[in-house]
This record gives C-alpha cells, structure tokens and sequence, in this order.
C-alpha cells in the first residue's frame, strides 16, 4: 500500500513519566532519529494551521453482532433476534471517531488479513469518512481479527475477540515511516487488542518527540507492562477494567479515586476513567479530580463503541488545546450520540452533530 507523509512539526514536549518495574515487552530497536526541533513559525502561519494529525496504532475486527434477548447459559442455546456482520476494533473505532470529529488528518496504523474480512474493514474505515487508511497494512498469514458482540436489548453488551492479525500481524515490528507519522501527531492513541510490545514501540516513538500518548485499558485481560505504563501520558480505564488492573474495588467514587491513586504509583501521572451512566474523571495526581456527567441519551440503542467514542473526542480536543475539562464535556456529548445507533464505527458522530448537541444542552 501506498505510505503518505505528512510534513508537520512535532507537538511540543511533555514530561517523561518514571519507569516501573515489573513485566518487559518485547524489546524493539527504533529506527527513529533524536527528538527535532520544528522551525518557528509566523502568528497568522500558526493560527491557520491545522492541528497535528491524530494516530491511532490498534485493532481492526470485523463484528459479527448477534441481538438476544438474554445471554445463554452454560450449556444452552439460545435464538438471536438479528445478527449480522459490521466493521469494529478499539483501534478502527477511534480512527473513525478520529476522523469525523477532528479538524486535522487522522492515521490508523493497523493490520487485517488478506480475507474477507480484512476487504469489510478496509471499505468500512474508507466509508466512514475522514481517517487515513493508507497505513493499515495486509498480513498474508493472518486471518482479519474479529468479535462476537451479543447484544441485549438494553443497550448492553459482552463481546468475544479472536484476535487474529491484530495479535500475529507484527512481526516485524512499525515500519519506520509510521514512526516517523507518530513522531509528528498531535496525540497517539493506544489501546490493549494489539502486542503489548508494538504498544510500547509506538510510545516509544511518541515519548521521543514530546507527542503525548492516551492509552485505553481496553483489550487483554493481563497486566500493563510496566515499561508501557512509564511512557503513557493519560491512561483512561472503565472503572471494571480499574478494578481488575489494581485489584481494589471501584464501587463507590471514594474507591475509583484510591484506584486511581494506585495506578498513580505505577507511574500514570492522568487516569481517565470511563464511568457508564456516572459519567467519566479525570484524576491528576496532586490535583482535585474533574468530574463530567453523562449528557443523557434520548435512547440507548447499543452502547458498543461508547467507551472509544470518548476516548477519540477527548483527544481530538486536547490536540485543539481545550482544557481538560472542556475535553471531557466535549466527549461526553459524542458517547452519547454514540449510543442512539446500532454498531461500532456506523454509530460514531460527526463534529457538527456533536457542537449542536453542546450548544442544546448548554441552552438548557
């Protein structure tokens, strides 16, 4: 495939965060140069600029969706309503959320087999508007990965991955022209359906050039490496996947901020945590947590992809410079488009849908 460049000065740097000991991804030897400084730029040049582009290294799945009434129990079969197959992944969702919500370009660097499958998702990520799809690469000797999404009638979920070449389709690690595109992003975005080591290659390369990293817990049911963590900027969990990182309990906000506070000695200096129908916070260590409601839905159709959403509209903002809590308002209002349409990347919002419903709610 065809590998564009973009030509764009680095983001300005951020602080390295401490290492942390504890389990090692596979090493990687980076063929990336040493941190650049861009060429200064006019006034009016820097304000009609578009922002930095928006990478996104993860998953692509192709989601087969099955509608039940209830989920089976062991041993049962149960009848599905409707099923039928759709375009999904961590990575292919924020690329997608990416795409339609940001100003500047967004990348995602990924990998499908040469199947099927991986034919569904490359159309489904072109269809969806605005996301770069010239680095998703075939792996020959993988098949495309995907999931099984049973889907209750309230919204709810619980969904099977078969990893496929997001897991086997690295094996010779990122290229070095997707180095360098991560080297001049505004903000990468990781998540946990790819190697654990290609996430901390690609962190690598971001911490090298001051670009922050925001990685979602979502994905492997295993601890976060500890090498990963000491290069993540924002880490953003549920508070489910909080509880099973930490081993402490995230039933009350009380216990979401202790959490918090342990994830906080492992070297995460911001944990954004994803908090269902009690909204999201964002706890920055020695600093009072930002609190965000949900902006209500006017109905829960499929709540797949909900988590995603937020994470991707929260990095489109930060890369605009909004405050964190005007990121955090900004996606909310994009989570809950999300959840009034069926499927991952056919439910995610545009930027217009997304300032309209800001500007109706603030009326309110």
């Amino acid at each position: 495939m065809a590998q564009a460049r973009v030509r764009l000065p680095p983001a300005g740097p951020t602080p390295a965060t401490a290492f942390l000991s504890g389990s090692h991804p596979r090493p990687a030897h980076l063929p990336f140069s040493s941190k650049r400084t861009p060429a200064p730029l006019s006034a009016a040049a820097a304000a009609n600029a578009p922002p930095a582009p928006i990478v996104v290294v993860g998953s692509a799945n192709a989601d087969i969706y099955v509608e039940v009434d209830r989920l089976p129990l062991v041993g049962e079969t149960v009848a599905a309503c409707a099923g039928r197959s759709l375009a999904g992944g961590k990575g292919a969702n924020q690329a997608a959320c990416g795409g339609r919500l940001a100003l500047g370009p967004t990348y995602l660097v990924a990998r499908v087999g040469d199947d099927a499958n991986g034919r569904l998702l490359e159309g489904a990520l072109a269809d969806a508007g605005g996301v770069r799809t010239d680095r998703v690469a075939r792996a020959p000797d993988a098949p495309s990965g995907h999931a099984v999404v049973m889907l209750m009638p309230d919204g709810q979920n619980s969904i099977i991955i078969v990893g496929g070449a997001n897991m086997e389709g690295w094996a010779a690690g990122i290229g070095a022209e997707d180095l360098e595109l991560i080297q001049k992003a505004g903000v990468l975005l990781l998540q946990r359906e790819i190697p654990d080591w290609v996430n901390t290659q690609a962190a690598q390369a971001a911490k090298s050039a001051g670009v922050p990293v925001i990685m979602d817990a979502g994905g492997m049911d295993a601890p976060v490496p500890g090498e990963l963590l000491s290069l993540v900027d924002i880490f953003s969990p549920n508070e489910t996947e909080l509880a099973r990182l930490t081993g402490m309990p995230t039933e009350t906000f009380e216990q979401i901020s202790q959490a918090a506070g342990e994830c906080h000695k492992m070297g995460v200096k911001e944990v954004l945590v994803k908090l269902g129908s009690q909204g999201s916070a964002l706890f920055v260590e020695g600093e009072e947590p930002i609190r965000q409601p949900i902006i209500p839905a006017t109905e829960v159709i499929d709540t797949t992809g909900a988590g995603d959403t937020f994470t991707s509209a929260f990095a489109v903002a930060l890369v605009e410079g909004k405050p964190k809590k005007e990121c955090m308002r900004f996606a909310a209002a994009a989570a809950s488009l999300c959840v009034r349409v069926k499927g991952a990347i056919p439910s995610m919002p545009d930027r217009k849908s997304v300032m309209k419903l800001l500007e109706s709610v603030q009326v309110e």
